[in-house]
């Protein structure tokens, strides 16, 4: 079959409230004010498909929406930014999940009401979305709670119909880690957590120590450390990423998942991995001037303008 599409994001979907520009966060019994509220496109799937779509990759999605406003709301907008919708499923039992945002600085506190994306599953993944597409990316894991049950099926299933491969497992909720990594890395080209997730899934208690176990593991390792750069493990060496550092942050919601779409991006230009870590960091970097995760991704002229004229990288 033709590969109509660069990407397909497997992950979760979901609606944004994000309440910025807090003057605290809030305790129990006390009320605090936000100065700024955006309603928008949420989940760190979501974030990389739109802006790895402006980067230029073709991009299509499979995950599940309530049939409801939300559902609604979230088709229109990967629409406008040009991802291919034909493989959401909308429940007409379930209704679409949707995150509060707790803004304050670079720190955020989310509460996620998950909803749908708790019962998708990877037999709603077609056969044709798999074969039409050049590359499996999955996010948030273990948001998507019956999926992750058949992950290794899955990626085992695209890595039989050629595809590459790549995973950001991203917080879980319940902090069980119940990842069994060892089974499914071997499916995995590109394994993309970041510095805490990383820990947690290896159950190690600081940087130093989890540089330590990526150092003795053989596959393909990023992982993001905010303003600390981020760690590319090649399957030999391991090499260290400074982040281009935003003076002006506006907020750090969907850096990471920007970061993810950078580096897939350069990826699938057949790029070296240095390459690939770098694009990532600068792509991460853009994401922090404007704030709710696409904002800074209106077309790619713009994003060529602030990485030129914020961090002197010319693409």
């Amino acid at each position: 079959m033709e590969k109509q599409f660069d990407v397909l994001v497997a992950g979760e979907l979901n609606a944004d409230l994000i309440l910025d520009t807090l003057d605290c966060f809030p305790a129990i019994g006390k009320e605090v004010l936000a100065h700024n509220m955006t309603v928008t496109l949420g989940s760190s799937s979501a974030i990389f498909a739109c802006n790895l779509r402006t980067l230029g990759a073709g991009v299509a999605f499979s995950g599940m929406l309530g049939r409801d406003h939300f559902g609604a709301f979230i088709i229109s907008e990967l629409e406008k930014k040009g991802v291919d919708t034909r493989y959401i499923t909308c429940s007409p039992e379930h209704h679409t999940g949707s995150t509060v945002v707790l803004n304050l600085g670079e720190v955020r506190a989310n509460i996620t009401y998950p909803g749908a994306m708790h019962h998708s599953t990877i037999n709603q993944i077609s056969e044709e979305a798999i074969h039409s597409s050049r590359h499996l990316h999955i996010s948030s894991v273990f948001l998507q709670k019956r999926m992750k049950d058949d992950i290794v099926e899955l990626l085992k299933k695209a890595k039989d119909a050629g595809l590459t491969t790549s995973l950001d497992p991203q917080w879980d909720p319940d902090e069980q880690w119940d990842m069994d990594t060892s089974s499914l890395l071997p499916f995995v080209d590109i394994f993309i957590p970041n510095a805490a997730e990383f820990k947690a899934l290896t159950k190690t208690n600081d940087m130093a120590e989890a540089l330590r176990y990526i150092r003795q593991m053989d596959h393909v390792i990023v992982v993001k450390n905010g303003r600390e750069g981020a760690y590319l493990r090649d399957g030999r060496d391991l090499q260290y990423q400074p982040a281009f550092l935003n003076q002006s942050v506006a907020d750090c919601i969907g850096a990471g998942d920007s970061f993810n779409a950078g580096f897939i991006y350069r990826f699938l230009q057949q790029r070296s991995l240095s390459d690939c870590v770098e694009f990532g960091s600068l792509i991460g970097a853009v994401n922090t001037t404007q704030t709710a995760g696409t904002a800074a991704f209106e077309n790619i002229g713009g994003i060529k303008q602030i990485a030129r004229n914020l961090f002197n990288y010319t693409f």
